[in-house]
């Protein structure tokens, strides 16, 4: 099959995708659907392919399947990121693999995001679309940065050529010598050595007025009173100063100085820094705008696209750090894994969209249950949902099962073609155990999914707790 690539109106262009997928249907519905919402799409059917489309046209981001013959998404996940040109470019995996193995080596390999298939539209675009910012935002960023260091080193470049340059020099320059009480020897003023015209620009002042004039305490106290005992102390420690100062002139606004001991006095070097400021507080507002960017793309990684409960990732990550602090705690971890009764036959009553709602409707419940923020109600999979308890025993966790059993009931979700009830009801299989260092947290998955079988064999609509 050839490489597909659709070209809507540029103008409108949300971005460039790259697909690699052996699978020409895959390719088919997500190229129909990404070029209706108005991104350029181009298509291959394996990663040679794909690596040879990239080389030509580097795409904005990249969706890429894991199981394809010859190379596999990580070795062509590998081979991007070994490349100096493509290794920038940001790979989604999309594949039907949910394994908490598959999904680990899939970032190991240098992707940054993991959507398992069957996916939503909506949840692939929103992905997307949080890629893309933050890809835009690191470019950004990163092109102040460049700019910004362009800029010192030209402040730097500008100071050790200042003695030669003083008089066409682009930043201000002064020298001053103190000028002492005869008797005690304590400073009382600076007399004016070295002005260049950059400064007397500043302070409006002829060369002539300020030259040989014990003129600086006087203009001191116009812009900040506190210097005048800071540049005495530049003379009599040899410790130097740096900082900046605001100075409303013309277009400018922000300087910064650099104060230095000369003999009995100082040299002082002034740059107008207005421009970097304002460099300064774009590169703030990127940063807080790409910290906004992570904090929503966390979230989707963790909440489940259709129920907008904890999803198989969040619940996995939860239960081993429970796991591991009940070891230490040497308390009673409970699993609570739920299944909708009859799911399937739901679905041939009411069509997919009717068993998505059922879904949906199911999932708030049960997260409404559990009282505590410790607990956490997750998608597991398909109709199947969990319920982590940390430091609850059997006792508890049934208490907390039948609860979720009664809310559904109250619920009262009609379902016609169930085979135990004529609305929908739940089978729940409940475990609970102290974990210790030789168990492995897998048991207590197995336990939970036991006594679910359990619920199912002995006429399901019921909670059955594991007995061992």
């Amino acid at each position: 099959m050839s490489e597909l690539s659709v070209h809507p109106d540029r103008s409108k262009t949300k971005g460039n995708i790259l697909l690699i997928d052996d699978l020409p249907e895959n390719l088919k519905l997500l190229t129909d659907l990404l070029s209706q919402l108005g991104y350029v799409v181009r298509s291959a059917i394996n990663g040679s392919r794909g690596l040879k489309s990239a080389k030509s046209k580097a795409p904005d981001i990249i969706l890429l399947d894991i199981q394809m013959p010859e190379m596999d998404g990580y070795q062509v996940c590998k081979a991007f990121k070994n490349d100096l040109d493509l290794c920038h470019i940001p790979i989604l995996f999309v594949s039907a693999l949910g394994e908490t193995f598959d999904k680990l080596k899939a970032f190991e390999v240098g992707g940054v995001d993991y959507l398992t298939k069957p996916f939503q539209i909506e949840e692939v675009v929103a992905r997307i679309e949080a890629h893309l910012t933050i890809q835009k935002q690191r470019q950004s960023l990163q092109s102040e940065i460049f700019k910004r260091q362009e800029a010192e080193e030209i402040l730097y470049q500008s100071r050790s050529l200042i003695a030669s340059v003083l008089n066409s020099a682009l930043d201000g320059i002064a020298a001053m010598q103190a000028v002492r009480d005869p008797i005690t020897g304590n400073i009382q003023d600076f007399r004016c050595l070295v002005v260049n015209p950059i400064i007397s620009r500043a302070l409006q002042r002829n060369r002539e007025d300020l030259i040989g004039k014990l003129v600086l305490k006087k203009l001191l106290k116009n812009l900040d009173p506190n210097l005048f005992d800071q540049f005495v102390n530049v003379v009599e420690t040899g410790e130097s100063l740096d900082d900046d100062f605001y100075y409303l002139f013309g277009d400018s606004c922000w300087y910064h100085y650099v104060a230095v001991k000369l003999g009995d006095g100082f040299a002082i070097t002034v740059r107008d820094i207005t421009a970097r400021k304002q460099t300064e507080l774009e590169l703030q507002k990127i940063n807080e705008q790409l910290q906004e960017a992570n904090h929503k793309l966390e979230l989707l990684s963790n909440i489940d696209g259709l129920t907008q409960i904890a999803n198989r990732r969040r619940f996995n990550d939860y239960l081993l750090f429970h796991w591991q602090h009940h070891q230490r705690e040497k308390k009673s971890l409970s699993l609570l894994l739920i299944d909708i009764d009859y799911f399937k036959l739901y679905n041939d009553s009411y069509g997919h969209q009717g068993g998505d709602d059922c879904l949906i409707q199911v999932a708030q419940v049960i997260a409404k249950v559990p009282q505590r923020v410790v607990d956490l109600v997750a998608r597991y999979g398909g109709e199947e949902f969990a319920v982590i308890l940390p430091n609850t025993d059997i006792e508890g966790a049934l208490i907390i099962a039948e609860s979720i059993k009664q809310a559904i009931a109250d619920l009262a979700i009609p379902h016609q073609n169930s085979l135990v009830s004529d609305r929908v009801t739940l089978s729940l299989g409940v475990a609970s155990l102290m974990p210790t260092i030789e168990q492995n947290l897998e048991i207590l998955i197995t336990h939970a999914d036991a006594a679910l079988y359990a619920a199912k064999k002995q006429g399901r609509d019921r909670a059955i707790a594991y007995i061992g």
